[in-house]
């Protein structure tokens, strides 16, 4: 089927936001090094196409004679790359009765690949070299160099609480033989200063002061999760906030407090059986919060993890875009840690699974609630998901949306009684005792006339014959 070029051009693969940065043509005699410097580019970039037998000057579609020829060009090109580039075979494509080659770079490769010893990348429609402040970022990023396992200046193994550090060792039930350090060495979380013969004094890495240090935010301040409920849709002067620092497993502890704390309960009556839920499944929210702590790039500082809670959904934002090979389209199956010391150690405390994100769980989860699917986003260098609620069956509603029961100053005995309702025409006084056996008659004539007073029932009837039903509009 012939396709002009304008059509070659609208392929999906070959799109990009920044036009031009993923598509470049050659003409079928480029040499191997032209091609090579143009592969790493796009490699150390957001992956891109190369198309050749078009001329880069006029963007005339000439062909390819030999179209074998050039394929083993283009391999010959990908050997060139340090280390070599693995890439697709490459696809031949029949545009105006000439036979194109068709090379593609897929994104997220997990390596920085350099040529001729020059780090280049793709900018526009040009390839340049990498400035060094951007390589280091890109080292960082795609995992070659990991910053939890850089020793941080003027830290020592007298900065690590050793209390805490017993405390893994018990739980892990290491040999009492094997020493403390020489345990934490293998962990990751102590390395020797200097190498080969000039290796002498252990020090804590990132890893290990994030892990076990006294105060890991001395060195690593943003190292922080950063909650608030606020009581709208939208962010707001009124709003109930906390920072949670020390250590990762501090933190996630004082962050599963602040989500018990603060996510609405729902309350269900079934039959005559009052059930309480949260609005969001609690594993699921617990999940992004660990998944956030083990992945977020810790060489990115001046920004916390944020958990904010609004009154329909709740963002979680971990710094530093998705790491490695890991995309938008596969980020539920490829499994890649930038922090893999973290990742080994809060496994060991029963926080993370060690193979995978959990986002998937988290997916899984929001599902069996009836919810909608969790929304992943990378937005200007950070991760966002984005849990969305919605009230369950039988619980009390209003035009506005779930009312929150606790904040109207209703005592529990009093919400069973809205969410009875919710399901039930009228209640009566005795199907009220049946409900709360334990509770005085007179202190369930007090519930039902307050409700009244409050504008939330009405009283119908008199004496024995008297039943409640809901106040609407």
């Amino acid at each position: 089927m012939n396709k002009s070029l304008d059509d070659f051009k609208e392929i999906p693969s070959y799109q990009s936001e920044k036009a031009g940065q993923n598509l470049h043509w050659f003409p079928q005699d480029v040499s191997s090094s032209r091609l090579a410097a143009v592969l790493v580019g796009m490699a150390n970039a957001d992956g891109g196409a190369v198309i050749i037998g078009v001329s880069p000057r006029s963007g005339q579609i000439q062909g390819v004679k030999d179209p074998e020829e050039v394929i083993d060009r283009v391999f010959q090109a990908a050997l060139l790359c340090e280390p070599p580039m693995v890439l697709p075979v490459p696809m031949l494509e029949n545009i105006q009765n000439e036979i194109l080659v068709s090379v593609t770079v897929p994104p997220g490769l997990p390596n920085i690949h350099s040529l001729d010893g020059r780090y280049l990348i793709r900018e526009g429609t040009q390839t340049n070299p990498i400035p060094p402040r951007r390589l280091r970022q890109l080292l960082v990023e795609r995992g070659v160099i990991q910053t939890e396992s850089l020793l941080p200046p003027l830290a020592f193994i007298d900065d690590l609480d050793m209390e805490s550090v017993q405390e893994y060792i018990h739980l892990m039930g290491f040999s009492p033989d094997e020493g403390v350090e020489q345990i934490l060495l293998r962990r990751g979380c102590l390395r020797y200063e200097g190498k080969g013969e000039e290796r002498s004094t252990l020090r804590p890495t990132y890893a290990g002061l994030l892990l076990f240090g006294r105060q890991p935010q001395a060195w690593l301040p943003s190292a922080t999760i950063l909650a608030a409920r606020f009581q709208g849709s939208t962010f707001s002067d009124q709003f109930i906030k906390q920072e949670m620092s020390g250590t990762l497993s501090d933190q996630l502890k004082q962050a599963e407090a602040f989500i018990r704390e603060n996510l609405r309960t729902i309350v269900q009556i079934s039959g005559m059986v009052r059930q309480e839920s949260l609005e969001y499944p609690f594993d699921a929210v617990r999940e992004l919060l660990v998944n956030a702590v083990a992945h977020r790039d810790y060489n990115l500082q001046g920004d916390s993890i944020h958990l904010n809670i609004f009154s329909d959904r709740i963002e979680v934002h971990s710094p530093g875009g998705l790491p490695g090979p890991v995309t938008m389209d596969n980020l539920l199956q490829v499994r890649f840690s930038r922090n893999p010391v973290i990742v080994q150690v809060l496994s060991d405390m029963g926080y993370v699974e060690k193979l995978g994100y959990g986002l998937d769980r988290v997916v899984r989860s929001m599902r069996e609630h009836g919810l909608r699917p969790p929304r992943f986003e990378e937005l200007g260098g950070t991760f966002r998901v984005t849990l969305f609620g919605a009230p369950r069956p039988g619980a009390r509603k209003q035009s506005s949306g779930l009312i929150d029961l606790a904040e109207m100053g209703l005592n529990m005995r009093q919400e069973t009684v809205l969410t009875f309702l919710d399901e039930n025409r009228r209640i009566t006084n005795r199907e009220y005792q049946e409900l709360c056996p334990e509770v005085h008659a007179e202190t369930l004539r007090r519930d039902l006339a307050d409700l009244v007073s409050r504008g939330l029932l009405i009283k119908i009837g008199d004496k024995r014959a008297t039943y409640y039903i809901l106040k609407h509009g």
